[in-house]
């Protein structure tokens, strides 16, 4: 998996705050009329699925709670089902939550080490038994429910809910989740807000008069533009081959059949 630096949690939901807050959700035609969300279960799993695709290679996203290695992109660790990155401190995060809830686990004798490296790419104090101890971790469903709470806290409902904000659709919803899974939402020009800020300068979204189609192209477009700032992200084919590829054919509601590629590989939902 490779994305930019995030926020922690704790800072992000602060920021997330600030940002709904000041956007109000206007009774547009288009808002009411997504009585399904990307927050149904069944697209739930699409969206799973389809972030997989781009981060895993893969459709099974639940073989990726053991999931970890460093990918030498300068975050340390990269972990989980979305990415828990030891120096952006998401990871910390997510093992003080799990330590909460079970109290002596495995990884929590590495919460002093992952309070150290937070904000570097260093292994100081996780090395040699922290990635056989995360897939022990993994093993148990607690582990396994706390990354969901995570996902859905951090990225999945934020962007779900800045999406419905604006009067997106499904496909709307899952392209705020995408982008904020790989740029996070902090204050730097990559971030999501920033991504998005830069399409409102192109279109307005559905809740403030715009047409959904032409707002989520100048999205994409700015998404683009994101992710070729940085050389890790310079293939846009998860935009290009997939995402675009929906908005084209007017599949705003992202209903199966779908078929999709990512880095040229392909990949399907029925």
């Amino acid at each position: 998996m490779k994305h930019p630096a995030r926020t922690s949690r704790r800072t992000l939901l602060a920021l997330v705050g600030a940002s709904l807050a000041s956007v109000p959700l206007l009774n547009s035609p288009h808002a009411s009329a997504a009585a399904v969300g990307l927050d149904d279960p069944a697209k739930k799993e699409i969206a799973m699925k389809l972030v997989s695709s781009a981060e895993n290679s893969s459709l099974d996203w639940k073989a990726q709670y053991k999931y970890i290695e460093d990918i030498g992109d300068g975050r340390g660790y990269t972990a989980g089902i979305i990415g828990f990155c030891s120096g952006t401190g998401d990871m910390l995060d997510l093992v003080e939550l799990y330590t909460d809830r079970r109290p002596g686990n495995v990884l929590a004798p590495y919460l002093p080490a992952l309070r150290r490296v937070d904000g570097t790419d260093s292994h100081d104090g996780l090395d040699p038994n922290f990635p056989r101890d995360w897939a022990r971790a993994a093993q148990d469903q607690e582990f396994r429910r706390a990354q969901d709470d995570e996902r859905d806290r951090v990225y999945f409902g934020p962007a779900v809910r800045q999406g419905k904000t604006d009067g997106l659709r499904v496909l709307g919803q899952f392209a705020y989740y995408d982008a904020i899974v790989m740029h996070g939402d902090g204050t730097d020009q990559t971030s999501f807000r920033n991504i998005r800020k830069r399409a409102l300068n192109q279109a307005r979204p559905p809740a403030q008069g715009g047409d959904e189609v032409t707002y989520l192209h100048a999205f994409l477009d700015a998404r683009v533009w994101a992710m070729k700032q940085e050389e890790a992200h310079s293939d846009t084919s998860r935009v290009d081959t997939a995402q675009r590829v929906f908005l084209r054919a007017g599949n705003l509601d992202l209903n199966p059949p779908l078929d999709w590629k990512v880095y040229g590989d392909s990949y399907h939902i029925g």
